[in-house]
């Protein structure tokens, strides 16, 4: 019977020191384990990222198709006329929310669209806003997003408001020449949205 619980003993004794020896191994590969899931949580939460990141893209896209549709595209922009009067401040942010900005021309070519594009869509209507002011510093105009302005297409004796003016008028009447006007006018307006 000794015999035996020697045995025994010893069976027991060499399975604890069977797993002693183990243990180190197994929790290096637990933790190896757990290293390689988490850089596939990593890259997983990446790739969700990134589809999301193009899904918005795509979104985008299909809204500036829709408003391109509805309104007209001219060069890497369209243009879309608003339905109702709003100040500058109510018509800037009217277009931001729709994902443009108020129109900004840039050079002749654009004036001249614009001048085609508002007796189609705004008829009746001798002027609108444009995303540009002088509210900063008077004077020296920017536009919506805060760039000074190098292409300007005054009216004769424009800009006259002083700092009574600081906001800028489309003249349909005159050619698609500007002028300057209070900010709190009511006034159509363009929205512009660029093509990427």
């Amino acid at each position: 019977m000794a015999k035996n619980g020697l045995v025994i003993c010893i069976l027991v004794a060499s399975l604890l020191l069977d797993q002693t020896n183990s243990y180190p191994s197994r929790v290096k590969a637990r933790k190896h384990s757990k290293r390689r899931v988490k850089e596939k949580d990593g890259d997983l939460k990446s790739q969700v990222e990134k589809l999301w990141r193009e899904v918005n893209a795509l979104k985008e896209m299909q809204a500036l198709q829709t408003v391109c549709l509805r309104g007209t595209k001219v060069h890497k922009k369209c243009y879309l006329a608003s339905e109702g009067l709003k100040h500058y401040h109510e018509a800037n942010e009217d277009c931001i929310s729709k994902g443009g900005t108020l129109v900004v021309p840039r050079n002749s070519d654009e004036i001249n669209a614009l001048r085609d594009y508002s007796k189609r869509s705004l008829p009746g209507v001798n002027d609108f806003w444009l995303g540009i002011n002088d509210m900063v510093t008077e004077g020296k105009f920017l536009d919506v997003h805060g760039f000074a302005v190098s292409f300007l297409n005054w009216d004769r004796a424009q800009p006259s408001g002083g700092k009574r003016e600081n906001c800028v008028l489309f003249s349909q009447s005159a050619q698609g020449k500007w002028s300057d006007e209070a900010c709190r006018s009511s006034k159509r307006y363009i929205c512009e949205f660029i093509i990427p």
